[in-house]
């Protein structure tokens, strides 16, 4: 099936996180071929490794210096995924977002995977990282919560979400096999 063009924008954040990022614009290529994804944006924050050039050779928009305000104002799409790099959604992810996107104005994340759960200790004595189960919120609703110094992750913090029933394997899984 092939979407409305212009739907989806990707923002991932990372920093010397080459091969997650590899791991990430992976699983995004589906999205991209049914027409989904319109645009990738990957903002750096000073990575050393070869994160740059990952992002070039998928054909990312790529940033090492930016305002947020203006990389929303510049996404293709008129919904927004944030996502940290090594962060890979699992099968089914495109038929969920084009459908709730289409019905839907509220943010909402992916759930956790089910096959790759925090150790119980961690579970409980750690704050889970906002963008674990990733954001999918509104290009409008960004923009009008944006302010220049925000990092991808101050859009999910406190904000009330809507679950999709897609699974998300977490960043930790990719950063835990290096």
């Amino acid at each position: 099936m092939v979407y409305k063009s212009g739907m989806l924008t990707v923002i991932i954040e990372c920093q010397d996180q080459e091969s997650e990022l590899a791991q990430t614009l992976g699983v995004l290529v589906a999205g991209a071929v049914e027409g989904l994804i319109c645009d990738v944006v990957v903002l750096d924050r000073g990575s050393s490794d070869g994160t740059a050039q990952v992002a070039d050779a998928a054909g990312c928009r790529f940033y090492s210096q930016w305002d947020v305000k203006d990389v929303l104002s510049s996404a293709r799409g008129d919904w927004l995924l944030l996502v940290e790099a090594g962060a890979r959604p699992q099968a089914g992810w495109i038929d969920e977002i084009a459908e709730y996107v289409s019905l839907n104005k509220l943010p909402a994340r992916f759930t956790a995977s089910r096959g790759y759960r925090r150790p119980f200790l961690q579970w409980i004595t750690r704050r889970l990282p906002p963008l674990e189960r990733g954001l999918l919120v509104s290009k409008r609703q960004a923009l009008a919560d944006a302010r220049g110094d925000m990092r991808l992750a101050d859009f999910a913090k406190g904000r009330k979400t809507r679950r999709l029933s897609s699974e998300i394997i977490p960043s930790w899984v990719a950063r835990a096999a290096r």
